[in-house]
Formats: C-alpha cells, sequence, structure tokens
C-alpha cells in the first residue's frame, strides 16, 4: 500500500537581501513545514524575477476568466496545487513588499482566487486549508496598533476569505525591529519553528478535488 501524499505548502517569500533576518525566518520556514510532513514549493520572488508589474494588457483582460491567467500561468498552477500558504516578508510602509503586493494583483484573478457570481464575490482558493504569516516590522506594536495594522487585518480578513472556510490562519509578527537585539530575534524565530510545527497537517484531497 502506498504512502499518502503530503500536503503541499507554497512558500512566498519577498525580501532581496541573502542574509537578512527575514532570511532567517523564511529557512525557519521552510525547514520546519519540511520536518513536519509538508512538500515545500518555496517560491523565493527576488530568485525567480517575478515582475509585479500588472500590464495594461493583464488589467484590460482582468475579468476574462481563463484567458486572464495566461500571462502568470505557472504561478495559478502551483498555488492551486497547494494545501497550505505561507507568506515571509518584511513590513514596508505597513504594507507588503511591492514585489509580494505585485503577486496578488496579478496572481490572485477572477477565476483563481475569487468568483464573481451575481456581482458578489465568493472564494475560489478552497484547496487552501492553511494560512499563515511570518513577518516583520519596524515599528512597535503600538505604532501599528494605532495604524490599524494594515498587514495583519489584510492577511487575516481578505486574503483569508479567498481560502477554504475552515483553513487555519496564524499571524507571526516580530515588531520593533529597529531596536530587536539578538535574543527578541532568536525567540521569534523559536516562535515561528514552534507554531509552524504545531499546526495540524490538512487531511488528504479527494481524488479529482481543485
Amino acid at each position: 500500500m502506498s504512502a499518502p501524499a503530503k500536503p503541499r505548502a507554497f512558500v512566498l517569500y519577498a525580501h532581496p537581501v541573502p542574509d537578512s533576518f527575514a532570511a532567517a525566518v523564511h529557512a525557519a520556514t521552510v525547514e520546519t513545514l519540511e520536518e513536519a510532513g509538508w512538500e515545500v514549493d518555496d517560491c523565493d520572488l527576488y530568485a525567480e524575477g517575478f515582475d509585479p508589474r500588472l500590464t495594461r494588457e493583464e488589467r484590460e483582460g482582468y475579468h476574462d476568466v481563463g484567458p486572464n491567467l495566461e500571462p502568470v500561468a505557472d504561478y495559478v498552477a502551483r498555488l492551486r496545487a497547494a494545501d497550505g500558504l505561507f507568506l515571509c516578508f518584511p513590513v514596508w510602509n505597513f504594507g507588503y513588499p511591492a514585489i509580494l503586493k505585485g503577486f496578488f494583483d496579478r496572481v490572485f484573478l477572477p477565476g483563481v482566487s475569487f468568483a464573481l457570481e451575481d456581482g458578489k464575490v465568493r472564494p475560489a482558493l478552497g484547496n487552501i486549508r492553511t494560512l499563515a504569516a511570518c513577518c516583520t516590522y519596524g515599528a512597535s506594536r503600538w505604532r501599528a496598533f494605532l495604524a490599524g495594522d494594515p498587514p495583519r487585518r489584510t492577511v487575516t480578513r481578505p486574503l483569508r476569505y479567498c481560502l477554504h472556510p475552515r483553513a487555519r490562519t496564524r499571524f507571526l509578527a516580530l515588531y520593533d525591529m529597529n531596536r530587536a537585539d539578538h535574543s527578541a530575534r532568536a525567540a521569534f524565530l523559536a516562535r515561528v519553528r514552534r507554531d509552524l510545527a504545531a499546526l495540524d497537517l490538512p487531511p488528504p484531497r479527494e481524488a479529482g478535488a481543485d
């Protein structure tokens, strides 16, 4: 009897510097997921040369479901093959890095992440049952709170809405990076490993399921 297929984790990483702390968070994420039994599809957006610019042609054909995904078909296929979505990124100007924001603009398309039915938005990534973000802020938790903490809200609300209705969600953040010493950074890496390792693996997909 063959062993059941491993659940697939699609890791989106967005930082240009290979020796950054974000790179350490990314490495801890990938290693922990692999040790926990996930098959990891590691997407380093900078290393892959992802172009975040939404072209005029893409915008004009945005709602043409089917042809609209042709410029990013490989990324769409990887997203649809995933059982879990994991984000590793620094928070810049209280938002995603431009390359990650561009990924969502170009890849989370009608017919991919959502469907329009009678003018209403319906989630379309029901294959993804786990969502986790591991990120760092230059700002303190208090400053982020006063600004409304847009990254936390964006991940846990509109992004989460696109997924399976019972998708588990974790948002792991190290605030005040500008003053975080070695012990604070080490503690955050330990938290990332601990929390990701504690995630239950999603159930196997049914044959023919999206």
